[in-house]
């Protein structure tokens, strides 16, 4: 990472130890102890809190070919500023692109014990083209994002949306989004429909999606139910309805999304891991809205210079925008293994890994200017990962075996590195 990236996180802790407010310790160890333990829990969620914002970690510095460096600032209030409105933001700058993006909204709550939540939200930003996005998914926060080094296919959107959610039951929570987006890619891409070509739309959609954890703990509190232990599996479910000639939508299509996350076994550190996700696009859907099955190799000619970091649930010997499909499964399997015990500070982890997608899209000749394949006759790798194995850093090797193995040998393996922090 570029040295100035190394300033900027210098600059904004530096800020933030300062904003935060004032806590008196004195004579109590024990307030301290617990007051560092939620502090970190905090950080571990992606959130640096402070009297009545909590800062958005996620914000803060990120890289991506298109991008270059991405750096800026982010946030919510928090219940000490309200327990009935919050309002969020974020701003960050692009510095290969030289563009900023942001967003900014607010919610308020119209129900203490179902937590139902209305929001508005106003975003000029980038996504990821056949990327999708689980709007009940809890948050999920890496300090480092290992996918978005190697992304290069984005899609900007300007999209107003209004959703709201609710807690339908403690284990079963909901909501519905409608948004209208205007969208422009920003690579060479062309949608043919009845005659006309686009490259920049509207999508005008509806979204509803479920999330039910039957097995996970969960506990009332001020700002509504949290889960106090999670238990598997987990359900999520989504349905996606394009309106064409609503506020100016161009298409007409269907989107439905299904994960669940399995785990077997009770042991923190030696259990097994079972991914399942499924999607279907249904109608006239470009590309930005189809799927591809979470690729992470870059095309390089040798092994070495595809070097760079393993994902948690991506493909890591699948090649970037090597498949897209309009219906598609992805299985993964992970097997975590007892840690090895070498000393008190180093305890490196085995975990062997099986991944297989299949896919197949209807109309593929309406996608102009941009060539891949379909995933029609089954995608699989397997390999294994050595984590923890100094500062939070380890290895990953993937081979690609079956019905699209490649000639070449080489380019059938992922050798890569691991991160890995927990709090």
């Amino acid at each position: 990472m570029p040295k100035s990236s190394f300033f900027l996180l210098a600059i904004f802790s530096t800020f933030l130890a300062q904003s935060q407010e004032p806590i008196d310790v004195t004579n109590e160890p024990q307030r301290d102890s617990i007051n560092k333990n939620l502090l970190l829990k905090s950080i571990g969620n992606g959130y640096f809190p402070t009297k009545y914002f909590n800062f958005d970690l996620r914000y803060l510095v990120k890289y991506n070919h298109y991008e270059g460096i991405r750096t800026g600032l982010g946030g919510v209030t928090n219940h000490t500023f309200s327990e009935k409105f919050r309002f969020n933001t974020y701003a960050v700058y692009g510095f290969r692109d030289h563009r900023f993006k942001y967003s900014f909204g607010g919610g308020i709550r119209l129900a203490q014990k179902t937590n139902t939540w209305l929001n508005a939200t106003y975003t000029d930003d980038l996504q990821e083209t056949g990327s999708t996005r689980y709007i009940t998914d809890s948050r999920v926060f890496q300090f480092f994002e290992p996918r978005l080094l190697n992304i290069d296919l984005f899609h900007k959107h300007i999209t107003t949306a209004v959703a709201i959610e609710h807690q339908i039951a403690p284990h079963l929570l909901s909501e519905a989004e409608f948004a209208v987006s205007n969208i422009e890619p920003t690579y060479s891409y062309n949608y043919l429909l009845n005659d006309t070509s686009y490259h920049s739309f509207n999508i005008t959609t509806g979204i509803v999606g479920f999330q039910w954890s039957p097995f996970s703990k969960f506990e009332p509190t001020p700002i509504g139910m949290r889960e106090t232990k999670s238990g598997f599996p987990k359900f999520s479910f989504q349905y996606t309805k394009s309106f064409k000639n609503a506020f100016k939508g161009d298409f007409d299509f269907s989107k439905f999304d299904f994960k669940v996350i399995e785990k077997i076994g009770q042991n923190p550190n030696h259990y097994g891991q079972i991914t399942l996700v499924t999607g279907m696009a249904i109608g006239d859907a470009p590309l930005t809205h189809l799927y591809h099955a979470y690729p992470n190799n870059i095309t390089k000619e040798k092994i070495l210079q595809r070097f760079t970091v393993a994902g948690l649930n991506s493909f890591e010997t699948m090649y970037f925008n090597e498949f897209f499909s309009d219906k598609f499964a992805t299985i993964q399997f992970r097997y975590f293994l007892p840690p090895f015990q070498i000393s008190d500070k180093l305890k490196p982890q085995l975990v062997l890994i099986s991944r297989y997608a299949i896919g197949d899209m209807d109309n593929p000749e309406r996608h102009d200017n941009i060539t891949f394949s379909s995933l029609k006759h089954g995608f699989t790798e397997s390999g294994f990962e050595f984590n923890k194995l100094l500062f939070g850093f380890g290895l990953s090797f993937t081979y690609r075996y079956g019905a699209y193995h490649l000639p070449n040998i080489s380019d059938n393996v992922a050798f890569k590195f691991t991160f890995n922090v927990s709090f």
